[in-house]
């Protein structure tokens, strides 16, 4: 780049660096996407298509980032793990997060017909952050805290609109019967009432999904899963989604190179 005058106005550029030795965490959320599902017409409680248009969206950030490890979606937002070592844009946050958010809302519009048959009605759009989190421990409580918080909604939306769907409450009457009520309470409405025993219901809606950088010993996987080469390791893996409990150690005991350098 040519030297001029006006150079200097780089001086004002703040140093975003993400501290060495951190796992990089970006999560992004979709904004007002109560509107976006009512005007797209989303099925409630839960609808797969989007949540499965959400993964898609999760795999391919995950393609173009290797040093993504895992990842790990619910409802309108996913959060994406960097390995403590990622140098990608020299580590500065800024850069990191706006070309994650920026792909994956672009992919969100790219995959959208694979998965409604409708057009999208207006752009949808997603805000982006980034955590760094120091130690193994850390990380894994921020991965418990999102998979904790999918269950407490998800429990909540499908009692909420059992209420309203079959129950034949308003929604402003299912709020109130609602309100002030704990796990066990909507557990027992569910069950008493609608006949639904929660702990039955898709490990997709309860538990969210993981993706996970799967390496493999060929290429060929044979089962269709996506395989791809690791620019740094030059390594063979699979990109696989799971909806799995990743809270306990046996999810950690099972994938230990997910937190391996």
């Amino acid at each position: 780049m040519a030297k001029s005058k006006f150079e200097y106005v780089r001086l004002f550029e703040a140093d975003d660096k993400c501290l060495m030795n951190c796992w990089i965490v970006v999560r992004i959320d979709g904004k007002g996407f109560h509107k976006f599902s009512d005007a797209h017409g989303f099925e409630k409680p839960n609808d797969k298509r989007a949540l499965d248009l959400m993964t898609r969206c999760a795999e391919h950030v995950m393609e173009e980032f290797s040093e993504i490890c895992v990842s790990y979606g619910q409802s309108d937002e996913y959060s994406f793990v960097f390995r403590k070592s990622a140098s990608l844009y020299n580590r500065r946050a800024s850069k990191i997060m706006t070309n994650v958010c920026s792909l994956f809302t672009s992919s969100y519009l790219f995959y959208w017909p694979q998965f409604f048959t409708s057009p999208v009605q207006y752009p949808p759009s997603f805000d982006g952050r980034v955590v760094l989190y120091p130690s193994d421990a850390n990380l894994r409580d921020y991965l418990s805290w999102r998979q904790a918080d999918c269950h407490i909604n998800n429990l909540y939306n499908t009692a909420f609109w059992a209420l309203v769907q079959q129950g034949g409450l308003s929604t402003k009457q299912a709020q109130e019967r609602l309100r002030g009520t704990v796990s066990s309470d909507k557990n027992e409405i569910l069950f008493q009432e609608f006949q639904t025993n929660y702990n039955n219901l898709p490990a997709l809606y309860r538990k969210g999904t993981v993706v996970i950088r799967e390496p493999i010993n060929d290429e060929s996987s044979g089962d269709g899963s996506k395989v791809s080469k690791n620019r740094k390791h030059v390594k063979a893996y699979r990109i696989t989604a799971l909806n799995v409990d990743l809270i306990q150690k046996d999810f950690w005991s099972k994938y230990p190179h997910l937190l391996a350098e």
